[in-house]
């Protein structure tokens, strides 16, 4: 299969953190298979680029079906955590901290490096204008690599062709 003028964008709307990951390691394996990779943040996703908030991702527990218990260190099979032990305080701490913890295990960059290691290889990104007023955000509050604050239209625009998957 041919990688000449393959497109990927990725669209990352949420800032939690087990929704920061799917947007990396698939813009990592396009990059590694030579496809152009773009990453546009909005909502909530712009937590992923800004500076206060990036190293403050959590994944929380509650509403959460998937969260297994297992997931948690909790020897109960695959059951799910219940929304009343999620809602628990400290439990949104607890689950990152574990998350967090097994992802150094196996060596998975944080996400600032993640990012880092993107723009190093040529993926583009960008936030976007109508999140960045809203939330009252300027370049300057993003990390390094952020090419540009565009719209949704301009986006479209640069992504013509290109493989969209929304995050």
């Amino acid at each position: 299969m041919t990688t000449e003028n393959r497109k990927v964008a990725f669209i990352c709307s949420k800032g939690a953190l087990d929704m920061a990951y799917p947007a990396l390691v698939m813009g990592w394996a396009a990059l590694g298979n030579g496809i152009d990779v773009t990453l546009f943040f909005t909502f909530w996703g712009m937590d992923l680029i800004t500076k206060t908030r990036q190293d403050h991702l959590e994944i929380a527990p509650v509403g959460n079906p998937s969260m297994k218990l297992s997931m948690m260190g909790i020897k109960a099979g695959n059951l799910g955590i219940p929304n009343m032990l999620g809602g628990l305080p400290g439990m949104t701490a607890f689950a990152t901290a574990l998350m967090k913890d097994k992802m150094k295990k196996l060596e998975v960059p944080p996400v600032g490096e993640y990012l880092q290691m993107l723009v190093d290889g040529g993926a583009k990104l960008y936030a976007c204008k109508m999140s960045v007023d809203m939330m009252g955000l300027k370049k300057e509050d993003f990390v390094d690599g952020v090419q540009d604050i565009v719209t949704a239209s301009d986006f479209m625009d640069m992504t013509d062709g290109a493989q969209i998957i929304f995050i």
